[in-house]
């Protein structure tokens, strides 16, 4: 199981990796407990970056925080890519008056979770989603 973290002509300032890598397997663990083997690559970018990614692969020509690649080939294997905006976690978390840090595990948290077959574009899963991203930011932060 391998969680790996590159940036993209950006500084994410993320801290204890090994931890968050340790905590990321755990909820994989708990949520896709038929998953032998977990491969995820987050990449911490700007706008400019993340928003072309969203124009070539989805068709949105609009700013996000985040986008999340699937690339799993088989049931029992997991992959996956993770693009975040560091620029947009900024400015989000100045938006929902919270630190930078909390900000960039919830969206961290948020990619793993859609990963584990977790919605946000009805309301009731975005009540869900946010309520499994809460949960983990007590559970990392408390540890």
């Amino acid at each position: 199981m391998a969680v790996v973290y590159y940036e993209q002509q950006v500084k994410a300032n993320l801290k204890n990796k090994r931890k968050l890598s340790t905590f990321l397997q755990s909820i994989f663990r708990r949520q896709l407990p038929q998953i032998k083997g977990l491969d995820l690559v987050y990449i911490f970018c700007d706008d400019a970056y993340l928003l072309a990614i969203n124009k070539e692969y989805l068709q949105h020509d609009t700013l996000t925080d985040i986008i999340t690649f699937d690339l799993s080939e088989g049931p029992k294997k997991m992959q996956g890519e993770i693009y975040i905006s560091v620029e947009r976690v900024k400015e989000n978390a100045e938006k929902f008056n919270t630190t930078y840090e909390q900000e960039l595990h919830r969206v961290i948290f948020h990619g793993a979770l859609h990963l584990c077959g977790f919605k946000d574009k009805e309301n009731e899963d975005q009540k869900r989603m946010r309520q499994e991203e809460d949960l983990c930011l007590n559970h990392y932060f408390q540890a």
